[in-house]
């Protein structure tokens, strides 16, 4: 097993400073915080000057220090940072010698970062790393127990402490859906299996808000957005996701969601473990913490509500079928219009909350997040680009060239991104950059029928059977 760098003097920037450093965009390049030297990546020093890079330039060069975290097992190593000291009672751990094992949420988006490259199991150069972390994360999945919400016996990773313990479990739904005709024929079955059984084991952990009991974290609503992206991502792709299960998830998407301005009522119980209860239009409902941190919590939101739309997208042409068709029944018709409705509330949301994100990201403090970089941050921008560049037009091009500009400005000597706060890790900053940068390449929507049997009679589409109620 190799080992990998961390950061040895954890420093936060006071956010007043970065804010103003920052004016148009939070992801620029200053000094990175103090790392020991590795002889896996050549960090750079204090204070060393980051070249001007091509997008080209940074996604090949970022691709190549990705490639670098990968272990014999498959893997994908944390990449540096600070450890969770699981030894002596929690904590954090630091030094030259710290372990870097694989972990299933790193091995999870270095996969969908290595995909939207064109590097999957099935095609590119790099097909053979792929093709070796697709191993990895399925045998993690097999191994699991088929109720519980983890897919890992890894506990306590920074990803987990810092944005959900299931995170895991959710970027593994998320990559294995979009793999779906990009691994070899022989592996398509195992594929398939792996992800309906992640699938389940959400279906089973979710409440009727949408939310998961347990879900901790200092902004753990990050994983929830991931939980989202994973659930309309897996019904996109065919898989089997019962109705009520995405109606619940967008129940926490939609509330706190002004039809009208669009603004997302914020945490109103600031905690950074745990839920909290947030003021909702029409409703109060409960949400993971955001940290106090309203760009975490909107691009989380943003996320969901974009990913919704394209399976509402998909369900469309069947409601509309039942309700031209003569043979269908009154009470077949009245649901189908009722889903019509429901479809269109979805979609005020969703321009709506597009519309206020969109008018934000000229303010430092907003697209600063929490002062400086971290994974966090990296997410939330791949977030906000999704939907951009769903949206088009002026705008997104716009955020598309000063969003390029400076993450190509932000990355490291060694062609990897890093963060200075909270989750530090270079493997997970690096795929989430490049997942910004590679925004063109996301999947098209394209009209397809879903997995779930009838969109109309939820009661009967799951598999196994489960009550409409959640617990």
């Amino acid at each position: 097993m190799k080992t990998s760098s961390v950061i040895s003097a954890h420093r936060i920037t006071q956010f007043a400073v970065c804010a103003f450093a920052l004016a148009a965009f939070s992801i620029v390049a200053k000094e990175p915080a103090k790392e020991s030297k590795s002889t896996a990546v050549n960090h750079p020093e204090p204070g060393e000057q980051r070249p001007t890079r091509t997008q080209a330039d940074a996604e090949k060069l970022g691709l190549e220090s990705l490639l670098k975290q990968q272990h014999e097992d498959g893997g994908f190593g944390q990449g540096g940072g600070w450890r969770q000291n699981t030894n002596s009672g929690g904590g954090r751990v630091e030094g030259e010698n710290v372990a870097d094992p694989s972990d299933m949420g790193n091995s999870c988006i270095s996969l969908m970062s290595l995909a939207r490259a064109g590097q999957t199991p099935k095609e590119g150069e790099q097909r053979k790393a792929a093709a070796r972390a697709f191993d990895y994360i399925c045998k993690n999945i097999e191994q699991a127990d088929a109720d519980s919400l983890f897919v890992t016996e890894v506990r306590d990773t920074q990803l987990q402490v810092k944005i959900g313990p299931f995170v895991d479990t959710f970027l593994a739904a998320w990559v294995l859906s979009e793999l779906k005709g990009h691994v070899p024929d022989d592996s398509e079955p195992r594929r398939d299996k792996a992800l309906n059984k992640v699938v389940r084991k959400i279906e089973k952990n979710q409440k009727n808000d949408g939310t998961f009991a347990g879900n901790n974290g200092w902004a753990a609503v990050l994983s929830q957005g991931l939980a989202s992206k994973s659930l309309n991502s897996a019904a996109q792709s065919g898989a089997i996701v019962a109705q009520n299960t995405l109606n619940a998830d967008q129940v926490q998407n939609k509330s706190g969601v002004d039809r009208k301005t669009g603004e997302i009522a914020a945490v109103t119980t600031a905690t950074i473990s745990g839920t909290s209860s947030i003021g909702s239009i029409g409703a109060v409902g409960t949400a993971p913490s955001d940290a106090g941190i309203s760009l975490y919590r909107e691009s989380s939101k943003l996320g969901g509500l974009w990913e919704k739309s394209k399976t509402n997208a998909m369900q469309r042409g069947r409601v509309d079928a039942i309700i031209a068709d003569p043979k269908s029944s009154d009470e077949d018709k009245s649901k189908a219009r009722e889903q019509l409705k429901e479809f269109d509330d979805d979609e005020q949301a969703k321009v709506a909350a597009s519309r206020s994100v969109a008018g934000k990201l000229g303010d430092a403090k907003y697209i600063a997040g929490f002062g400086n970089n971290g994974g966090e941050e990296f997410l939330s921008y791949m977030n906000i680009t999704e939907a951009m560049h769903e949206t088009g037009g002026k705008e997104w091009e716009t955020w598309k060239d000063r969003m390029v500009r400076t993450i190509c400005a932000a990355q490291n000597a060694d062609g990897s991104w890093a963060g200075n706060h909270c989750i530090t890790g270079r493997t997970f900053c690096t795929s989430a950059a490049l997942l910004a940068l590679m925004v063109d390449r996301m999947p098209e929507n394209k009209p397809a029928k879903l997995g779930v049997k009838d969109a109309l009679h939820p009661e009967i589409e799951i598999v196994p059977v489960k009550s409409t109620q959640k617990e």
